[in-house]
């Protein structure tokens, strides 16, 4: 958390308040939340934001000065998340980023990341690039069906995992992976060169729904989720197997929903979602 479709609602709140904004002054709060480019620092101040779009589960805000360009690129983690005030965030003293900016009605940006799996990364275009040949798949939005099916029968291994690893589709996290599979009705531990192409095909789908419906909804508030002007989301309320263990299985079947302990808990039914 969060997974593409909240990274998907920042973004879109992002764009509408930051484009066109002049950067005046970056200030990190802790050196470490900066995991590359600490000497562009000082190139970002009076850039223009150009351009906010996502990459996976991150942010990226395209910035111009002086007929050159960079990237501020922001992976959120488990609890990232920008605001455009700093009494937004819960626990102020987590706040590790501070950015400046004047001509547009947002006047402020503040990185928030309590436990900091996510970090900062300000890049040229080589940079850019490099990194995101090394780091990211298809994005899971935008795939069309042809390469997604192409990608899980090439996949030895579980689906589950398949769907979490960001190196061959970029977007996915535990949540919507469970959410995915269980509305598909297929096994978490299915694998993906066994999948018939039907079944492929009903899974991309499904896929598709699911992340729109999210998106729409705003995303799902579990934890700590909040848009940048400190809104919830609410595709919680239409999750049918996350968190939902030894409840009744939403297709109707009578079973109750199974929690699969591994390194990240599966939730299915095993009525509706058999290993085959």
């Amino acid at each position: 958390m969060p997974e593409l479709p909240e990274v998907e609602v920042v973004v879109k709140l992002l764009a509408s308040h930051i484009l066109g904004a002049r950067i005046g002054t970056i200030t990190i709060h802790r050196a470490d939340i900066v995991r590359t480019g600490h000497d562009l620092i000082p190139w970002f101040h009076h850039a223009h934001i150009t351009h906010v779009h996502r990459i996976g589960k991150c942010v990226v805000m395209t910035c111009q000065r002086s007929q050159e360009t960079r990237y501020l690129f922001s992976e959120l983690g488990m609890t990232g998340l920008w605001f455009f005030h700093a009494n937004l965030a819960t626990s102020p003293q987590h706040i590790h980023c501070h950015i400046t900016l004047s001509g547009t009605t947002a006047k402020e940006l503040h990185y928030w990341n309590p436990r900091r799996f996510g970090r900062l990364w300000l890049f040229d275009q080589s940079g850019l690039d490099a990194f995101m040949q090394r780091r990211f798949g298809p994005d899971a939005l935008t795939i069309t069906q042809e390469a997604f099916c192409t990608l899980v029968h090439s996949t030895r291994g579980e689906l589950k995992s398949f769907l979490l690893n960001q190196h061959r589709l970029a977007g996915i996290g535990n949540i919507y992976a469970n959410e995915i599979l269980f509305r598909a009705k297929i096994h978490p531990s299915a694998k993906g060169h066994q999948l018939h192409q039907a079944s492929c095909l009903r899974l991309y789908h499904t896929m598709q729904a699911v992340l729109g419906e999210a998106i729409k909804a705003g995303g799902s508030s579990i934890r700590d989720f909040r848009t940048p002007d400190g809104a919830f989301g609410h595709f919680q309320d239409a999750h049918q197997v996350y968190q939902q263990a030894n409840k009744p299985c939403s297709h109707g079947c009578g079973t109750l929903i199974t929690r699969l302990q591994k390194e990240r808990s599966s939730f299915f039914c095993p009525s509706c979602q058999k290993k085959r």
